[in-house]
This record gives structure tokens, sequence and C-alpha cells, in this order.
């Protein structure tokens, strides 16, 4: 190794680098707001409770990393009546008994359509069907899709999370 090297240490972050990328094309990003909100519609006209969908959009987001995306839901989240405690015992879901039937399949349905793995979708999509209508996993899927999009542009655009 040559003495006289030197390892170059990066003095910004991604962070510094990043593009809005909602703010650079933003008709592309209105109509994911619009798909999102159609998902949210088509939750509610399948009699999805909303703190359930925010268990999802909070799951996803736990997956993706996304902690613009968990600020803003897990907020929404405790406005629609969550607890601290389910929210907290959120990645852990499959060990406790807080959640209810349909809560645990949509969130085996959100966990299946982040991570993609074949026998999760196969399973989580069975077993789905014991506690929820064809409308109710539906929208599930699409709300989880629709996270999925958002954490991606959060998380590409390095959307800053500070103390509130």
């Amino acid at each position: 190794m040559n003495s006289g090297s030197t390892v170059a240490i990066p003095t910004t972050s991604y962070r510094d680098q990043h593009v809005f990328i909602d703010k650079s094309d933003p008709e592309v990003f209105r109509a994911l707001a619009r798909t999102a909100q159609a998902a949210g519609a088509a939750a509610t006209r399948a009699g999805l409770p909303a703190g359930l969908v925010e268990l999802v959009n909070i799951r996803v987001s736990q997956i993706n990393g996304c902690a613009y995306c968990l600020r803003v839901h897990t907020r929404t989240a405790l406005e629609a009546g969550e607890t601290a405690q389910r929210l907290g015992l959120l990645p852990a879901w499959r060990e406790t008994e807080v959640f209810t039937p349909a809560e645990r399949s949509a969130l085996a349905l959100a966990e299946a359509t982040t991570n993609l793995q074949d026998s999760a979708r196969g399973s989580a999509a069975a077993a789905a069907r014991a506690d929820l209508t064809d409308e109710q996993i539906s929208a599930v899927l699409w709300v989880a899709i629709s996270i999925n999009a958002f954490n991606r542009v959060s998380i590409m655009s390095g959307h800053p999370v500070k103390e509130a």
C-alpha cells in the first residue's frame, strides 16, 4: 500500500445531493397522489377502518425505511384512534394478540406486496380470504402499492424529517 495514498471521505451526504422529484415533476406526483386518494376511497367503500389503512401505511413504510412517511402516517394513525402500544408492536405483529384477524390479514398482504416473495404472496392472499372480502383485499393491495410508491419518492428525494 502506498503510504502517501489517502482515502476520500465524502463531505456531503446523499441528502445534500437529492432532487425533490415531487417538485421536479409535479404532474407525475399529482397522478400518484390521485392514485393514493382512489386507493383510500376504495378502502372506505370496502368498509376498511381508517386505523387499519394506517397500519398498512406504517408497516410498509417500516419495511422500506421511509422516515418521512412513518412520521406522517404515525401521526395520522394516532389521530384515527390507534394506540402507541399497538404502533410500537407493529414490527412484531405476528408475535402479539393485539391485532384483529382482519388487521393481521391486511398486514400480511402489505408485507407480501412490499417484499414480493412468491411464497408470501400466495399464502397471504389465501389467508386473507378468511377475514377480508375481495373488495377489501383489493383495497389493501392498492393502499400498499400506493404507499410503496410514496416511500420511494420520499426516500429518493431525501425528504427531510426533523423534530416536530
